[in-house]
């Protein structure tokens, strides 16, 4: 395993752990306002501080954790069940009029900045998480039909691809059977990486008041409540703000390890 596999696993696990914790357990009720004790720097009681409104930071931090995740991963998941399909139908008929849809669609959808198209769409649909889902995994759609379609290119003038043609299987199944299962890794690696978009996405929407509505914490609104106290209260910020990128990082990290680590290519090249 390389490093960047065991760095990313270890920082996508406390992740993971605190989102999970946060549905049995923070240290303080994450809604609680605590007027005389607002704006604490980290202390013995609250570890992380606490909020202009005197509430737990840490305890937010945690909460904001699972909608952080839940948005990406539900957003993730649209863009994959719409977007591998869609490829894998793409390549299958290369050059028909099928594929020149999908992939002028894609084009069309990959014009637009994919903050700029969320915001759109949630503006439209109206504030809130399952807005921002759908927002974000709409953009996902294209970006693994691309890289599906763009794998599975390469396979179906192999060898045991043109012996299932001969043994009759239609390009349905062959997509299925064949091509999906040879393509998976690199659809689970794209996977961490839309993962940790998603949840910068997520921030961005949250940011701009777009994500998830109050009381539901979310890191990127935390951030955007901050930034007229940074002056005064730094802590505020940097919060949040560590939570985000020390998140993104481990799932980049984790995406490039096992990219490292299921690629034949790139294991033969290390040894």
């Amino acid at each position: 395993m390389t490093r960047n596999l065991i760095l990313g696993a270890v920082l996508s696990s406390l992740v993971l752990l605190a989102a999970a914790l946060s549905f049995i357990w923070t240290p303080f009720d994450h809604a609680a306002m605590n007027i005389p004790a607002k704006l604490q720097t980290p202390n013995a009681q609250h570890w992380l501080g606490t909020d202009h409104f005197g509430r737990d930071l840490m305890a937010m931090i945690m909460v904001g954790a699972r909608t952080s995740i839940a948005v990406a991963l539900v957003a993730v998941g649209i863009g994959m069940g719409a977007g591998v399909p869609l490829g894998l139908a793409a390549a299958a008929r290369k050059g028909s009029w099928l594929d020149e849809l999908i992939m002028r669609g894609n084009d069309l959808v990959f014009a637009f900045p994919s903050l700029v198209i969320a915001i759109l769409i949630t503006a439209v649909l109206g504030a809130g998480a399952v807005n921002a889902i759908i927002a974000i995994g709409i953009f996902n759609i294209p970006v693994f039909a691309r890289i599906t379609r763009g794998a599975a290119l390469s396979l179906w003038e192999r060898e045991f691809i043109l012996a299932a043609r001969v043994a009759g299987k239609s390009a349905a199944r062959i997509s299925a059977e064949h091509i999906l299962p040879n393509v998976m890794n690199l659809l689970i690696v794209q996977g961490t990486i839309q993962f940790s978009l998603g949840i910068l996405a997520e921030a961005g929407l949250s940011y701009v008041g777009l994500g998830a509505q109050p009381p539901t914490p979310s890191w990127g609104r935390m951030l955007a409540d901050a930034q007229t106290m940074v002056s005064f209260a730094p802590h505020l910020a940097l919060v949040p703000g560590m939570a985000i990128i020390l998140t993104v990082l481990g799932l980049n990290l984790l995406g490039d390890g096992l990219r490292d680590h299921l690629d034949p290519k790139l294991r033969v090249a290390r040894a």
